[in-house]
């Protein structure tokens, strides 16, 4: 008779060691996924898509593609989360799939830049449109310094808001998950507002969609339409960015096998939707030349529909998406780091379980303190510049890693099987590679320091594989 599975939620025993609780909900995935998504970039990408492609069609278009691409690559996570049900997600198919050193140099850009980097940015960004209703949040006066640094009022409400994220989401995970529900339909219903009322009472114009000049192809060959294309998809691949969070917290979704591919699938499928909504209303406010010469698209498309006091209470709308995003950046990321140090490779503490509230306290401590310390230093997004290139790397690799665990390891279960398999995710590594490279030749000052970012991780790693195996 086989011994009976300890269920991951059970309370732990007084010998046993404290574990993670199985808590969040089909419904739970996918508003984190939805929420980790829907940052700033809806509000501020479309001047950079109206630039290269200045016909509606087109316009419209790349934002469709943007998400059947990503789907390409959530088909292929999907299964692999299905294989790999367990907190820490990309991190744990990355080590299946190539060893602990490639998946190390994952975590490492994640907790260096990447997610750190996100949460000061979109903590920084909540206060500066917090401040267009509330001066006295975003005031550049200094309130103190820090070896050198000053630090503003403005600095101080993004560390406030830094450190509230980091404690809800260490004393329990339906805490965690509350807030970033609330927050997350909160935002929904504004943009839901912002669409409704747009079209009801609007002073928009339906001709801002016919199309103008040239006709659907600009005039352009196939290759520099195609290179057209590329460039909008830049800024399409940025705003679709953060599907990824729900494989990181695996290990605390009901029903793993099952609903984090569906929360993968639902959750970009509704991104698509809010981002297609969205890009209309602004293109009913302006037509498209007016929308590539906008850096602010929402508050000039609110101005149009509105008024100029509406615009203004716009911003607490966006105050409130980059919010939710960085509450589900901070609940998501703390996990692969907690994973890492499972495995020995990362601080030794990251990996407890608080007894009593059964989240990686350390781990959340340890982002929270360093999220701090780049919203001080003030390098976030250039640091994120240099790595975007690797998380799109990352990403690719992952989904060539499906192909391998095909092979190597056929036997693992697999209650999904990617979709459209092998041409959907080859079409992704297509894209992905390509992407990749053109980023390394294009813009080799990034790429260089991207990677040196990313290698400076190998000695961490080689201290902290000894230190693991001097303590079995």
């Amino acid at each position: 008779m086989e011994p009976v599975p300890v269920l991951p939620a059970a309370e732990p025993s007084a010998q046993s060691k404290p574990t993670l609780v199985r808590g969040l909900s089909l419904l739970d995935s996918v508003l984190l996924l939805v929420s980790g998504i829907i940052g700033s970039s809806i509000f501020l990408t479309a001047k950079d898509i109206a630039g290269p492609l200045p016909q509606p069609a087109l316009f419209l278009l790349v934002w469709v593609l943007g998400a059947l691409i990503s789907l390409c690559a959530c088909f292929a996570f999907a299964e692999l989360g299905s294989m790999f049900p367990d907190s820490g997600g990309q991190y744990i198919y990355l080590r299946e799939a190539y060893g602990d050193l490639i998946a190390f140099l994952y975590g490492w850009m994640l907790f260096a830049v990447a997610n750190g980097g996100t949460i000061a940015a979109l903590s920084v960004a909540s206060a500066a449109y917090t401040g267009n209703i509330f001066p006295v949040v975003s005031e550049t006066r200094i309130v103190f310094s820090i070896a050198g640094i000053a630090i503003t009022r403005a600095h101080v409400f993004a560390l406030l808001l830094i450190a509230i994220l980091t404690y809800v989401n260490l004393v329990g995970l339906r805490w965690g998950a509350l807030l970033q529900n609330v927050s997350t339909w909160t935002k929904f219903t504004a943009m839901a507002g912002f669409v409704v009322l747009g079209f009801a009472i609007g002073k928009g114009h339906w001709s801002n969609f016919k199309a103008h000049g040239v006709g659907l192809t600009m005039g352009l060959s196939p290759a520099q339409l195609i290179s057209a294309m590329g460039v909008g998809l830049i800024a399409v691949f940025w705003a679709y960015d953060g599907w990824v969070y729900i494989t990181w917290v695996a290990g605390e979704v009901k029903n793993p096998r099952k609903n984090v591919p569906l929360a993968m699938v639902l959750g970009v499928l509704a991104v698509g939707v809010i981002y297609i909504a969205m890009n209309v209303t602004y293109m009913y406010a302006l037509p498209l030349q007016e929308i590539a010469a906008r850096e602010t698209i929402a508050h000039a498309a609110a101005v149009v529909l509105f008024s100029p006091q509406a615009a203004n209470w716009l911003s607490l709308m966006i105050a409130v998406s980059c919010f939710s995003a960085a509450a589900t950046c901070t609940l998501a990321g703390a996990r692969v780091y907690m994973a890492m140090a499972q495995d020995g490779v990362f601080f030794k503490r990251m990996a407890v379980i608080h007894p009593k509230w059964r989240t990686p306290a350390f781990s959340l401590i340890g982002q929270g303190v360093w999220a701090a310390a780049l919203t001080i230093s003030g390098r976030y997004d250039q640091l994120y510049t240099y790595v975007i290139y690797g998380m799109v790397l990352s990403y690719t690799l992952t989904v060539i890693g499906l192909f391998w665990l095909r092979w190597k390891r056929p036997e693992i279960p697999r209650p999904y099987r990617c979709t459209g398999y092998p041409w959907l995710p080859g079409i992704y590594v297509l894209i992905g590679a390509a992407w990749t490279l053109n980023t390394i030749i294009t813009r080799p000052t990034e790429a260089f320091w991207g990677t040196a970012i990313v290698l400076v991780g190998v000695p961490g790693y080689w201290y902290w594989k000894r230190s693991s195996k001097r303590d079995v």
